[in-house]
């Protein structure tokens, strides 16, 4: 992702940001899917209340598997859900892309958190 690109995008309503259901998740499980056409992850992710729903991840620069389970994340989860070879992904896990690079930094709470809270 370019920082130019960025910086022209189309400016949205305040009601359409808030219409982006993000919520805290807690990883339960994260494996190689080799089958991705990008070095990705898949992974399992506990939303409390909402349940646990699934995710492919293009983390595999900065992250291990092991370093991913019981972490807590910020994802989107009002997206409908893409189909990513064999896997159904079904919330976006939010990161930053480090320096412009495809290299991505996960988004997550500063201090303890719920599975399921509402980010706002």
């Amino acid at each position: 992702m370019s920082d130019s690109a960025d910086a022209n995008a189309a400016p949205i309503s305040p009601e359409a940001f808030f219409d982006v259901d993000m919520r805290v998740g807690r990883v339960l499980s994260c494996e190689d899917f080799p089958e991705a056409r990008h070095p990705a992850y898949r992974m399992t992710i506990d939303f409390g209340r909402l349940g646990t729903r699934k995710s492919s991840a293009r983390l595999k620069e900065l992250y291990r598997p092991q370093d991913l389970v019981g972490r807590l994340v910020i994802a989107v989860v009002n997206l409908p859900p893409r189909q990513i070879g064999p896997v159904r992904s079904e919330v976006l896990v939010l990161g930053a892309y480090r320096g412009g690079s495809r290299a991505v930094v996960l988004l997550r709470p500063d201090s303890d958190c719920e599975p399921g809270d509402r980010v706002g």
